[in-house]
């Protein structure tokens, strides 16, 4: 534990001193619902939101100091082409995001709803390319406003329109379109989660109220847990999230970032299998450098950390080696930075 304390604070001491910033700053400086400290609970079946261990997981996480906590039921479509979304025995029941909301609600935790649309293949949701895009966005808007009143019911506090759709995204007419009939059914704070390469060539951000980045940057060409390395990999991405925010006067939320605790993860944050070679103490620096690197930035909404523990039975990643931080010095890392 005392190794853990020093090698934290080594970190937060070089990012802090590469990008600038300070951490004797007020975590609920001014934004829709305060910063958000957040970590995702996905699903991947059915059933996952109704099972027994969702009291357990959600303790967890308000036990980490996070105020949030992130739900994604999942629609799925066939092909990138000519397929639409639709549910599958995968896609978390109606009853089950009731039942996640409301108990989240009762742990003392804010929900972001942010729902999902992949692949039944398992491909990349970003090459998603609708050749009839008219049928496509209509389908989209379907399923979206679905999901948008059944935030308003429950009073969910936040609601992404969607997710890394990067091959639809660059269509402004569409997607204000869909932004306005969630508007028409839900009236709560809406954002929509870009991925780190696609954020900026959005146009549709002045409709939002947040844009929402997934922040997997790569930060070093190989695997590190070198607080300097993390830091030098921050300081041009921090400079250039500074400048979108300051054009477009809207605050930035990481709507997912994350790390596997495996050898290299700083270098490939996207993927789930970087090595077979566990590294906590490369995720845990990684999570460290993050909320270094941003802390203070009165630009910065929060983040909302990929993942907590998968449902038993169902994770494809041994935990040792997965983005979940449970149990691992990543944890400490949160508790370090949300319970002081």
């Amino acid at each position: 534990m005392r190794a853990l304390r020093r090698a934290t604070a080594a970190v937060t001491a070089a990012v802090a001193v590469l990008t600038g910033c300070s951490s004797d700053t007020d975590d609920d400086r001014p934004t829709p619902h305060g910063q958000v400290r957040g970590i995702t609970l996905p699903a991947w079946n059915t059933d996952d939101y109704d099972r027994p261990e969702a009291r357990r997981y959600l303790r967890q996480i308000a036990g980490t100091g996070a105020r949030w906590v992130v739900f994604t039921p999942t629609w799925y479509q066939n092909g990138t082409r000519r397929s639409t979304p639709h549910t599958t025995e995968e896609t978390a029941s109606d009853r089950s995001v009731r039942r996640i909301v409301g108990l989240a609600h009762g742990a003392g935790l804010k929900v972001m709803l942010k729902p999902h649309v992949d692949l039944v293949d398992g491909g990349d949701r970003a090459g998603i390319r609708p050749a009839d895009p008219d049928a496509w966005f209509t389908a989209y808007r379907r399923f979206i406003t679905h999901y948008a009143r059944l935030a308003g019911e429950l009073d969910v506090e936040q609601f992404a329109v969607g997710t890394e759709l990067a091959g639809t995204s660059t269509d402004r007419r569409r997607w204000t379109h869909v932004i306005d009939a969630v508007r028409d059914t839900y009236d709560g704070t809406l954002t929509y989660a870009a991925n780190y390469d696609e954020y900026a060539r959005i146009r549709f951000w002045g409709s939002l109220d947040l844009i929402g980045i997934d922040a997997y940057w790569p930060l070093a060409d190989s695997a590190t847990a070198d607080p300097a390395r993390l830091a030098k990999g921050w300081k041009p991405i921090v400079a250039e999230l500074a400048a979108f925010s300051a054009r477009l006067d809207k605050k930035i939320l990481f709507t997912e970032a994350g790390y596997v605790s495996q050898r290299g993860t700083a270098a490939e944050p996207y993927s789930w299998t970087v090595s077979e070679r566990a590294a906590a103490d490369e995720q845990s620096a990684a999570y460290d450098a993050l909320l270094t690197a941003l802390d203070g930035r009165p630009w910065w909404a929060g983040v909302c950390w990929w993942m907590w523990d998968d449902w038993p039975d169902s994770g494809e990643t041994a935990p040792r080696l997965a983005y979940t931080p449970h149990g691992k010095p990543a944890e400490q890392v949160l508790r370090r930075w949300w319970r002081a």
